[in-house]
């Protein structure tokens, strides 16, 4: 139905930028909306911000400010602009897709997760 593939995690420095993609293929005219969560050694996976198919955004208390979510729609593609991380942020990020909701914790879709690292 749907495969999502993120990319762009690596390591990097408190204070630095990352920008994560998720590309998007199958029957993406399908999906309501699309969203990052994000799963830290020892946690539980929790939402980050999520993107509808009109353009809404939705952010994570953690995250506002500092995290920008945005589509491209002609490459089918996902984006988390992470500023100003902070070593709190390392975790296994996860693009997911949904074809009904733009808040969930059980989306329809996942990717198979970037690992994300911030050095202090």
């Amino acid at each position: 139905q749907v495969q999502l593939v993120e990319s762009g995690g690596g390591l990097v420095q408190a204070g630095d930028s990352l920008r994560l993609s998720c590309a998007a293929s199958g029957r993406t005219l399908s999906i309501y909306a699309m969203g990052w969560f994000r799963q830290a050694p020892g946690k539980e996976r929790e939402f980050v911000a999520s993107i509808s198919r009109r353009g809404s955004t939705v952010y994570a208390d953690s995250v506002k400010g500092r995290f920008t979510i945005s589509r491209d729609n002609a490459k089918n593609t996902l984006y988390l602009q992470m500023g100003s991380l902070k070593p709190e942020d390392t975790a296994v990020y996860y693009c997911a897709a949904d074809m009904k909701y733009q808040v969930t914790t059980t989306p329809d879709y996942w990717g198979q997760g970037t690992q994300v690292t911030v050095s202090s």
